[in-house]
């Protein structure tokens, strides 16, 4: 029997916290979603003046690098590389801002982070997961 940790309340907030000083810290508006490993939302936060859309992309990032297990960033460049037939692969999105949270070589759940550019989204997501990532 395999035994590996689990997000609690408390492990998500810490993420969701993480993630909303870097965005603070950079003045952008976004949505910050983290999940656990199975792609279920544990906590999700829309900043002021964040499009509602965002809060259901993030969450789709959220829970697309938790059951992939890989950032969402790999996806989307496998498309615009030109695998366009991935795009009808069963993964709720392909869009770069999601990122696994591991815990001693295992992922536990993901962060997803939705409303400014990819690659600032995913510098949101990256602070979230890393307040907590080990190994």
């Amino acid at each position: 029997m395999i035994t590996k940790s689990v997000l609690s309340l408390n492990d998500a907030l810490q993420i969701l916290h993480a993630a909303r000083a870097q965005a603070h810290a950079n003045q952008w508006n976004v949505a910050i979603a983290v999940v656990d490993d199975g792609g279920h939302p544990l906590a999700l936060e829309r900043l002021d003046g964040c499009a509602p859309i965002g809060a259901y992309i993030a969450t789709e990032k959220a829970r697309t690098a938790a059951l992939g297990r890989r950032e969402t960033k790999g996806y989307e460049d496998m498309v615009n590389g030109g695998r366009s037939a991935f795009l009808s692969a069963p993964l709720l999105t392909s869009l770069e801002g999601g990122v696994p949270v591991v815990v001693d070589g295992q992922v536990v759940g993901a962060v997803g982070v939705s409303g400014v550019k990819p690659d600032q989204d995913a510098l949101v997501a990256h602070a979230g997961a890393s307040a907590l990532t080990t190994g």
